[in-house]
């Protein structure tokens, strides 16, 4: 919720949630916080002394106030009058132009601490394992690296500039008041708090007020959301609830009318309790003056002195009205550096080894050893697999959805690390290996095709930075994808949308696989490749993923019989076990899992497949006479 402004004066106050979720102030935390500014301590001790300059700067002109009225205007000295005059302004100016120096240190220090924090938690996200990714919200990830960083400016610029420049304030002001006479200056100490004590009371009514308005506004949105929707507005429609649904509006609607205009009431008078009290602090200060010029003419106060006093009493209420709300802003600040703190206290699952290995040679042999893997405790996906891959050959892995395939295709590039067993290329264990070498001898063609939003080309090159153009279109002409790449009107530099929205879910898994050809992996990972593919992408794709097989140690996940029957040997899986292994003659003959699937889901692709063959080749015909009839 936004956080409103009250009376214009900025008093503020923590919702109950934030008196909840306060954080604990620790010198370790303060310690953590005041890390990412000392680098810049030479920056920081220049905002400090501008702070101090320009708040004596800024009191300057006041006390020549006092000159030019006694010296100047009484004393009817002219060329001392204009001298003053021109001394205050040359000291307004140089006090807006320290002012100008301390926003841009400010700014320049606050910048480049969010510019280390962001760096410092994009490479720490990077980190994290896919499981991380899996179990956080998206929006809650994304919100810790732009609005909470981006909060720690307003901290370093408003909250921690503010605090010192309005203490230095009223030290200065105090200072010269005591100077010039300690009977009004302790006067001015008293009223201070007469204005501040009104401030705080009407104050926190309008919070409350504007709290409570806060909540029937939501219920509106909410209403308006759900009722004013395509779908919500059909429901309504359909059971006839038109005037429940206006009822539940007004009734809300009201409700915030009658708070709102309560509020402003409240406001209206917050302001004239505030222009009284700011009117009444200067009225004291000039009696107080007037007695004691009066009564104590040895006291050598002039009129020059109380106006000086009343000038300086009005410095002192803004200071003082902000620093009202120190502990507000310091408790946001440090709840906003306590849930940054939060997301680089988590330590990464997937980590080099101390000593990671880096291999000389890749010979890319696979395999499980007695592999045991869950997701969530006591819910175990995996249970003891065991197989092996030679090198250059491939494995088909099949079974029902949930069985655990996938599941084996995301620990070989330890996208997860396994709980029991091992996972092992050319007989070293994976968590031995270095994490960068692994994922580089792995090529991986996922359910979920993912694109970024630019070109064909640029998502190309995210396999191969320095790949020439000739190389882009060899691999997509093995991907069967080059030639409707260059049907579009601006061919390799189409840009595919959001997540590739603007290709269909086969064009995208062939550019996905052209990515993979142009890494050139030794390794092959095909998970479920043909699965969102309709029947004439799923035939160029079997066309090109065969060639990819020979001579790769790959691993094939797939419902279709079609990119099974190209593998060296087929791993059925149920319930997180392989049940059955052999090559499809020998599996169908068994009678058992691979049977079933066979007979329910494989002889149907079959039998599609010999019709789209019989299809395509009447289509070829026909093509041809009308061509021999032009």
């Amino acid at each position: 919720m936004q956080h409103r402004r009250i009376g214009g004066r900025g008093v503020r106050y923590l919702t109950e949630e934030e008196k909840q979720n306060k954080p604990e102030v620790t010198s370790q935390l303060l310690k953590r916080i005041f890390s990412y500014l000392l680098p810049y301590w030479k920056q920081l001790c220049i905002c400090i002394l501008s702070i101090i300059t320009s708040a004596v700067l800024g009191v300057y002109p006041t006390l020549l106030t006092g000159r030019i009225i006694d010296e100047g205007l009484i004393g009817k000295n002219l060329k001392l009058l204009l001298l003053l005059i021109v001394a205050s302004f040359c000291l307004m100016i140089a006090s807006n132009m320290v002012n100008v120096l301390l926003t841009y240190i400010n700014t320049w220090v606050a910048q480049h601490i969010i510019f280390d924090m962001r760096n410092n938690m994009f490479t720490h996200l990077q980190k994290m394992s896919h499981n991380f990714f899996t179990t956080k919200k998206q929006g809650d990830i994304i919100a810790r690296m732009t609005s909470d960083i981006d909060g720690v400016r307003n901290v370093i610029v408003n909250t921690l500039t503010s605090i010192i420049q309005n203490v230095v304030t009223l030290v200065v002001a105090l200072v010269a008041m005591y100077q010039k006479n300690w009977i009004l200056a302790t006067l001015a100490v008293v009223l201070v708090p007469l204005l501040t004590i009104p401030t705080k009371l009407v104050g926190k009514t309008r919070w409350s007020l504007a709290l409570e308005a806060q909540k029937y506004n939501d219920q509106i949105n909410q209403i308006l959301n759900e009722t004013l929707s395509v779908s919500g507005q059909m429901l309504v429609k359909l059971f006839t609830n038109e005037q429940t649904e206006y009822d539940k509006y007004e009734a809300s609607n009201r409700e915030m009318v009658r708070l709102s205009i309560k509020e402003n009431m409240v406001g209206r008078w917050f302001r004239v309790v505030l222009n009284t009290f700011t009117s009444v602090g200067p009225m004291l200060i000039y009696l107080a003056g007037g007695i004691i010029i009066t009564f104590y003419p040895g006291s050598n106060l002039t009129v020059g002195d109380i106006t000086v006093m009343v000038t300086l009493l009005s410095r002192m209420y803004r200071p003082v009205n902000l620093l009202m709300n120190v502990q507000v802003d310091v408790i946001r600040s440090l709840a906003l550096f306590t849930r940054i703190f939060e997301y680089f206290d988590i330590k990464p699952e997937i980590e080099n080894a101390p000593d990671a290995i880096l291999p000389s040679e890749w010979k890319g042999e696979l395999q499980f050893d007695n592999v045991v893997f869950s997701y969530v405790s006591d819910v175990p996906v995996l249970r003891g697999v065991s197989f092996f891959v030679p090198t250059g050959k491939s494995v088909a892995i099949v079974g029902a959805s949930g069985a655990g395939k996938s599941t084996i295709a995301y620990l070989i590039p330890r996208l997860y690390d396994v709980q029991g067993g091992s996972v092992l290329l050319d007989g070293i264990d994976i968590r031995k290996l270095d994490l960068t070498y692994l994922r580089r001898k792995i090529g991986m063609v996922t359910q979920d095709t993912y694109l970024f939003n630019a070109t064909i080309k640029e998502n190309l090159l995210y396999a191969k930075r320095d790949a020439k153009q000739e190389e882009l279109e060899e691999a997509c002409r093995k991907a069967n994808i080059h030639d409707f790449i260059m049907s579009l009107p601006d061919k390799y530099d189409t840009i595919v949308g959001n997540r590739g929205l603007k290709l269909s879910g086969g064009e995208k898994q062939r550019i996905s696989i052209a990515r993979v050809i142009l890494k050139d992996p030794p390794l092959k990972i095909f998970d479920e490749a043909t699965s969102s593919l309709d029947s004439i992408s799923e035939s160029l794709i079997q066309d090109a993923i065969e060639p990819l097989l020979k001579g790769r140690t790959s691993i094939v996940i797939a419902h279709r019989l079609s990119t099974i029957l190209t593998a060296d040997e087929i791993l059925v899986i149920k319930d997180g076990v392989i049940k059955e292994r052999g090559v499809h003659s020998e599996l169908v003959a068994s009678g058992g899992i691979y049977t079933e699937l066979y007979e329910t889901q494989f002889r149907r692709a079959i039998a599609e497949h010999e019709e789209r063959k019989i299809s395509a080749h009447r289509q070829q015909r026909d093509n041809f006479a009308q061509l021999m009839t032009e």
